[in-house]
């Protein structure tokens, strides 16, 4: 047998590759056809040119800035510059899916970065992470040109005399080693990029309430361990054209931080606005049009993410966030150059201007409010703002695949008056409870509340609280799973009961009375859009787990109506109600059924009960 596989192989290898030549002939070559692109007369002295001599040029310097250095690359040029610079550090925040290493470069001129050194410090710290979606991975390029500088260009080191910066040159990891030409049709470059999610295809930046992805799980680490006085996160975004190529934005002042909110646009937008055009860039707002094929029609104005995201993560937590969106259509070199231009900006002014940044989180840590608001919408009856936005020209075409008009941009620049609107209406708002009771029964829940760094107490033995619980109606299951979850819709606002519960050992009580409340009540609470309930930790609440059979239910429910006039009255009315639980004899004796203690007390019953009183 062996001797006739070692004949036949190679036979069956060669088939397969003459079959594979043919398959390739016969795929015609598709390319991508991307807009016209704007001349940039931006500075591009910041770079290092492709020949240069110099031993520190980074990995996509030597291509021009039209490649990006593998994983191990990326790391290999890292570990030489820290080994130069003692006031560089590296360190591993955790593993991957894959088992590769997320890694943090801590720039510091204090003794010591350790994690109680950093929290501990008078300078603010400010952690920029790249590659959470590792196809838009401009942030790991700039930074390491800009950790280079900070090595060996004079006089660049004196800006760590006023902040601290922690930099995560690439989230995802295992993303980002799915290396391929083919990763983002609507992007120019790099020549190869990763992938938008990691290797079990889940999102990273859907993932931050849920805390389900390794990474995401070891950046939450960080942020608790170094508490960042500013979290800035790095993209690549998608959607229309327009002349603006560094674009950024947080949650508004609508928001759970309104001071930091304040802080962000007041201080640092115009800080880094300026310096941004000094170089010869187009900073702009985060442009999210309400519909792509309508490029003139409406844009949003502010953020209102849930927490699954990091900069709605970021306004719940109380952390000052940026979202960074670089434009998808601007080459890559221009995207990394405006990148470390935004990065080195973002670093001067928070180490300006360090003491009103701490005033604005402290005075958002300090709210505590009487109702948090679970969700924001816009108010359609509400006057758009009218805004002047730099553009693109484009036309309506028809194209025979779509059987439809499509939009045609025509890289000529337009300026023109859009309309802005705002999402800052509330859609549902809950009063805080004093606390909430997490049973010990759901320990990945608790789990995850620690992870987040939200405060709470466990009890050693059993405990009897009167607390309101949620009955939920109407609940079902999403028709298609979502980031590795089968979500849970909640159409109906649940129904309150107040009842004593006797909570197990190993149970925790979540007050109310701390910074991370909001962020807490996101979790917790079930009609949050980024509650537990929705994702679909509590998904047992849903099944029914007893039963009963017609011929004990049947005579039962016959005294029942014989003895009780309240009770018959109510069923008569139930019947009139529901023609189809008319005709449903079992459905009939299951209506008994409920109105009997042997009935599932539990079923649809949200266990996390809510401690009501004074706060």
């Amino acid at each position: 047998m062996q001797l006739q596989n070692r004949v036949l192989m190679p036979a069956l290898f060669l088939l397969m590759g003459l079959q594979a030549l043919t398959l390739r002939a016969q795929t015609p070559e598709i390319e991508a056809e991307l807009p016209p692109t704007l001349e940039w007369q931006g500075t591009e002295e910041i770079a290092l040119p492709p020949g240069s001599e110099d031993p520190w040029i980074t990995p996509s310097e030597k291509s021009g800035l039209t490649s990006t250095p593998t994983y191990d690359e990326t790391m290999e040029w890292l570990d030489r510059l820290v080994a130069a610079a003692p006031f560089l550090h590296k360190v591993s925040l955790g593993k991957s899916a894959e088992h590769r290493d997320v890694w943090m470069v801590i720039a510091s001129l204090d003794a010591s970065t350790a994690a109680q050194a950093i929290r501990a410090s008078k300078k603010p710290a400010v952690l920029i992470q790249a590659g959470i979606h590792s196809g838009e991975i401009d942030g790991k390029d700039a930074g390491l040109m800009l950790l280079r500088d900070l090595v060996h260009k004079p006089g660049k080191k004196a800006l760590l005399e006023g902040v601290n910066w922690l930099f995560v040159p690439i989230l995802n990891v295992d993303g980002h080693e799915r290396r391929s030409p083919f990763g983002r049709v609507n992007q120019r470059g790099p020549e190869q990029m990763g992938w938008r999610t990691n290797a079990r295809n889940q999102n990273l930046n859907r993932d931050f309430a849920k805390a389900d992805i390794p990474a995401t799980r070891a950046v939450l680490k960080a942020i608790n361990a170094y508490d960042p006085d500013l979290y800035v996160d790095v993209h690549v975004t998608d959607g229309i054209d327009y002349q603006y190529d560094i674009t950024w934005g947080y949650m508004g002042p609508q928001g759970y931080s309104p001071s930091i909110s304040k802080w962000l646009e007041s201080t640092l937008d115009p800080s880094v606005i300026a310096r941004l055009e000094a170089a010869g860039h187009i900073p702009g707002y985060l442009v999210f049009a309400t519909d792509n094929n309508d490029p003139d029609g409406l844009l949003f104005k502010w953020s209102a993410a849930t927490p699954r995201f990091s900069d709605g993560y970021g306004g719940a937590r109380h952390l000052p966030t940026i979202l960074v969106e670089n434009h998808s259509l601007k080459p890559y070199a221009q995207r990394v150059l405006g990148t470390y231009v935004l990065m080195e900006s973002i670093l001067r002014t928070v180490g300006a201007h360090a003491d009103s940044l701490h005033r604005a989180i402290q005075e958002d840590r300090r709210r505590r409010p009487e109702t948090v608001t679970l969700g924001w919408t816009v108010d359609r009856e509400a006057a758009p703002e009218e805004v002047t936005f730099k553009g693109i020209a484009w036309r309506k075409r028809r194209s025979e695949a779509a059987g439809a008009e499509v939009v045609e941009w025509l890289g000529e620049p337009v300026t023109k008056t859009l309309q802005r609107v705002s999402p800052d209406l509330p859609v549902k708002a809950v009063r805080l409870p004093t606390a909430w009771w997490v049973p010990a029964a759901w320990p990945e829940v608790i789990e995850r509340l620690e992870l987040h760094g939200i405060r709470f107490e466990r009890t050693a033995r059993p405990v009897e609280v009167e607390v309101d619980l949620y009955r939920v109606k109407g609940a079902k299951l999403a028709p298609e799973p979502f980031e590795g979850h089968v979500r849970i819709e909640l159409p109906e606002a649940p129904a309150i009961e107040r009842q004593t519960v006797t909570y197990a050992p190993g149970s925790v009580r979540v007050p109310s009375d701390q910074p991370l409340a909001d962020l807490a009540a996101l979790l917790l609470e079930p009609e949050s859009p980024d509650s537990f309930f929705q994702w679909g930790f509590f998904a047992e609440i849903l099944s029914r787990t007893e039963y009963v059979e017609g011929y004990v239910m049947a005579p039962m429910a016959d005294r029942m109506l014989a003895s009780d006039a309240e009770l018959k009255a109510r069923f008569q009315a139930a019947l009139e109600e529901d023609p189809k639980l008319a005709a449903n004899p079992r459905g009939r004796l299951e209506w008994f059924y409920r109105q009997t203690p042997y009935h599932d007390s539990r079923y649809l019953l949200y266990p996390v009960g809510r401690e009501m009183g004074s706060r």
